[in-house]
C-alpha cells in the first residue's frame, strides 16, 4: 500500500525533526549514504572539511567546462551551471579568498574562450562583467598580499576583452577603475 502524501511539501524543519531520530551512528551512516549518492555531496563535503590538496580543483574543472567547452565535441556552454559551482562552494566553505580565486578564475576561463575561438555571445559577454565586477567587490575584501595578483589578473582579462567589441573591455576598464585600483 502506498504510504499517502502529506498535505504540503516537506520543509527543513520536518526534516530537521527527522534527523533528531537519529542517533550517532544513524547520522553518520545517513552522511555516507550522501556522501555515496552523488558527486555533488563529495564535492561540498570534501570542501567543507577542507580534506583533499586543492578543494578548489573540482569547482575550477566545472568552470572550465561549463566556460571554455571543447568546441570540436559539439559541448555548449552553460554560464548559469558555471554561476552554480561557485554557488556551491559559497554554500560549502564561503571563505572569500577561495570565492575570489573562483570568480577570477572564470573571468580568465570565459575571457580565454571567447578570445581563442571568437564566441561572440551577448549575454555570456554580459555574465562576464558582472562576474569581473563580482569579483573585484569580494578581492576589496582581501588583505593587499592577496588583492594585488587577483588584480594583476583581472587587468590581464580586461586587456583581452577589449578585442572582443561590445563594449565589454570599456565596462571592465570602469569597473577596475572604480573597485580596482583601492
Amino acid at each position: 500500500m502506498a504510504r499517502r502524501q502529506p498535505a504540503s511539501k516537506p520543509t527543513w524543519a520536518d526534516v530537521k525533526a527527522g534527523l533528531a531520530t537519529f542517533d550517532r551512528p544513524g547520522l553518520l551512516a545517513l552522511i555516507q549514504d550522501l556522501y555515496a549518492a552523488h558527486k555533488d555531496n563529495q564535492r561540498f563535503l570534501h570542501a567543507r572539511f577542507g580534506l583533499g590538496e586543492d578543494v578548489l580543483k573540482p569547482y575550477k574543472e566545472m568552470l572550465d567546462r561549463w566556460l571554455s567547452p571543447d568546441v570540436l565535441r559539439s559541448q555548449d556552454t552553460s554560464v548559469a551551471k558555471a554561476k552554480q559551482a561557485i554557488s556551491s562552494y559559497k554554500k560549502a566553505v564561503g571563505d572569500p579568498s577561495g570565492l575570489a580565486e573562483l570568480m577570477v578564475f572564470y573571468c580568465e576561463c570565459a575571457a580565454g574562450f571567447c578570445n581563442d575561438v571568437g564566441y561572440q555571445d551577448d549575454s555570456y559577454f554580459n555574465a562576464l562583467v558582472r562576474m569581473f565586477e563580482q569579483a573585484l567587490k569580494i578581492i576589496a575584501q582581501l588583505s593587499a598580499n592577496n588583492r594585488n595578483p587577483m588584480i594583476t589578473r583581472l587587468d590581464k582579462v580586461r586587456t583581452i576583452s577589449h578585442n572582443f567589441g561590445y563594449g565589454v573591455g570599456d565596462d571592465m576598464d570602469s569597473l577596475l577603475a572604480k573597485y580596482g585600483r583601492q
